[in-house]
Order: C-alpha cells, then sequence, then structure tokens
C-alpha cells in the first residue's frame, strides 16, 4: 500500500510529469515519420468493470472514460489521423428499461457538454463533430445540443470525430440501402437526359421488342393481312439501318440528347448499382477507409459497428485493457505494428513490380 501511494507520488510529482510529458512528445513525432492510419475507429468497453473493480461509482467510470478519450483523441489528431469514429450508444440499448436508457441519455447530455468544453483542443486540431445514426430517436433536448454542437465546429475542417450514437451497421446499412432505392425511383431529370451508347442502344431495343410484339398480337388477330405483315416488317427491319437512324448514331459512339422525346419517364438503370453507390449513401460518405478498428476490454467483437467500413486492409486489434486505461502506452505498440504492416506490404508491392518488369524487359530484348 505505501509503496503505491509512493509511485503514485513520485509520478504526479512536477519533474516527473515534465519528463513524461516530453517523452509522450518524442514518441509521437517519431511516429509521424511513418504511415499514419487516416481513420480510427475505437469501441470503448470496460467503463462500468473498471469502476466496480476499483469500486466507485459507475458514473464515476464513465467519466474517466471521457478522460480517456480526450487523451487518445489529442494523440490521434497530434500524429496525424484525420479522422476518429467512437462507437457511444447503440440502438440495441433502448431494449435496456426505461430507466437505465435515460440514465445513458442523460450522461450522453453531460458527456457532449464536457467534450465541448475542451474546445480547445478541437480548435486546436481544427476538429469537426458529426454525429452519426437515427437522430429520431434522441430525446428533443439531447439532439438540441448535438445540432448546437456540430454547429459550433462544424467550420473547423482539418480532422473530424465521428460520435456514433444511437447507431447500429445493420441499421445504417438499411437506410442507405433504402435511400438507394428512393434515388433510383426518381424519374431523370429531362435537362439531363444525354445518353451513351449502352443506354440508347436499351431504348432501342426496348422499342423494337415492343413494336415487334404488337404486330404479332394484330397479325394473331388478322390472319389475312400476314402478308402485308411480312412486307412492313421487311421494311421496317430495313430502315433501322438507314444511315440517318439513331441506331446509326448510337453506333458511332456518339451521345445523343433524347430530351425532346416524347417517351415516357426515364429512370436510373438498377444494374448501375455498386458497392460504391451504396459508400456513398453511408453515414461515412466521403471519408477515408477504415484502417484501424480498436476495442478494449479484451472482449473480441464488432457489436455491430462498422460492419460496411471494414474492408479487406482494416486491421482490427483487441486489446485486454479497459477503456479508462487506455492512453499512448497502450496505443503506442498498435500504431507501431502498423507502422511495421504497412511498411512490409510496401516492400512487396515494390518486390513485385520490380519482379514484374524485368520480366517484361527480358521478353522485350
Amino acid at each position: 500500500m505505501h509503496l503505491s501511494q509512493l509511485r503514485r507520488w513520485i509520478l504526479q510529482s512536477p519533474p516527473v510529469e515534465w519528463a513524461i510529458l516530453q517523452l509522450r512528445e518524442l514518441l509521437i513525432g517519431a511516429l509521424r515519420q511513418g504511415p499514419i492510419p487516416q481513420h480510427v475507429a475505437f469501441v470503448m468497453d470496460g467503463n462500468r468493470r473498471f469502476a466496480k473493480s476499483h469500486r466507485i461509482e459507475t458514473v464515476e467510470g464513465h467519466n474517466l472514460g471521457f478522460e480517456a478519450l480526450a487523451r487518445v483523441l489529442e494523440v490521434c489528431y497530434k500524429s496525424g489521423v484525420k479522422v476518429v469514429t467512437v462507437y457511444a450508444f447503440s440502438i440495441e440499448n433502448f431494449k435496456r428499461s426505461k430507466y437505465e436508457v435515460d440514465g445513458l441519455m442523460d450522461m450522453a447530455k453531460v458527456k457532449l457538454a464536457q467534450l465541448l468544453q475542451h474546445g480547445d483542443l478541437l480548435d486546436r486540431y481544427g476538429v469537426s463533430i458529426r454525429v452519426l445514426g437515427q437522430r429520431e430517436l434522441i430525446k428533443p433536448d439531447l439532439l438540441a445540443d448535438i445540432e448546437r454542437a456540430t454547429k459550433m465546429t462544424s467550420r473547423n475542417g482539418n480532422a473530424i470525430l465521428n460520435v456514433c450514437f444511437p447507431y447500429t451497421s445493420h441499421d445504417e446499412i438499411t437506410t442507405a440501402i433504402r435511400n438507394t432505392v428512393v434515388d433510383y425511383s426518381k424519374p431523370l431529370p429531362i435537362q439531363q437526359r444525354t445518353f451513351s451508347e449502352s443506354h440508347i442502344k436499351h431504348t432501342l431495343r426496348s422499342r423494337h421488342l415492343s413494336v415487334a410484339a404488337e404486330r404479332i398480337r394484330e397479325r394473331s388477330r388478322s390472319p389475312s393481312s400476314r402478308g402485308a405483315s411480312d412486307v412492313e416488317d421487311s421494311t421496317s427491319s430495313s430502315t433501322t439501318l438507314h444511315p440517318d437512324s439513331p441506331e446509326d448514331t448510337m453506333m458511332s459512339g456518339k451521345e445523343v440528347d433524347v430530351s425532346n422525346d416524347a417517351s415516357p419517364n426515364l429512370y436510373p438503370d438498377p444494374e448501375s448499382i455498386t458497392s460504391k453507390v451504396l459508400n456513398d449513401h453511408m453515414y461515412t460518405a466521403g471519408l477515408p477507409p477504415l484502417e484501424l478498428l480498436i476495442r478494449t476490454s479484451g472482449v473480441e467483437r464488432l457489436s455491430d459497428f462498422m460492419l460496411w467500413q471494414s474492408h479487406e486492409n482494416t486491421e482490427i486489434v483487441f486489446l485486454k485493457c479497459l477503456w479508462p486505461e487506455f492512453d499512448l502506452w497502450q496505443f503506442l505498440p498498435v500504431l507501431v505494428e502498423w507502422q511495421w504492416r504497412r511498411k512490409k506490404e510496401e516492400e512487396q508491392d515494390r518486390g513485385v513490380r520490380s519482379i514484374g518488369g524485368s520480366i517484361i524487359r527480358a521478353k522485350s530484348s
């Protein structure tokens, strides 16, 4: 007991604090010499367990968790990270008792106020706050505070802090698909209906099929006119290949403006929906890809967080420390290992390109 108090006293003494601060700055400066992940996400887990293990109130555990977040944000932005995303509140938390949900909402309001109190940190690194999730589920008074926070930091453009509240990846993906369907259900504006070869070919083929089907129905209703219909079909087939026909223009590779066409409304082609289209409808649209995801407390699952954003190059790290304990000393080994892997991948890519160039030169000689 006396040794722990002595250790705490030594670490809190001004000379030791100054030395530790200088060491932190030196380590962060060393990190900046190598590649830095541009988008880092955190699952801040372990506040309750930390409070329970240290025999303090749960609220105090969350307060210590917020202090850890402030420390980590400073390390991230000082080292060059552009986007930090934190998992603050899950939609699944609404399944808990009303008393607990109200308590979490009140705590979120307090945490948001505390975050704004660190305005010097946000302004120093030019950080703008974005709240990602279903805002209609948030209480009106808390939503007003969120709007005020995002407005206060909207002019900051150097870095971004995404606060996922309330959020789940399944809900984000569902919302993105729903919004994509809505966009593709709207007819194209008339003034923008300039189509390329594929669109014109699709339209002409549809029209020809419709005309052919109508003539077949007429032929079946009037057998005596079969001969005349055959003549018309022959004439129609020959006229579609006329040099001045739209299809000839289409085959020449030129774009055709059909804005004055009297055809029904035209809609975007559903086959043009790609992963990029869906990505543009996600909450994180326009942001750098997620490169590093960290979860504390030793739990090894994503808990429905950033599932879409986690791609083949995202490094996922599970740490045993609880979130209030998370600091530069736990974060530094993760960043160093990430840098080492990136440098190794770059070296392998250069080696592959060098071998490929050697093969090409050998074949050419």
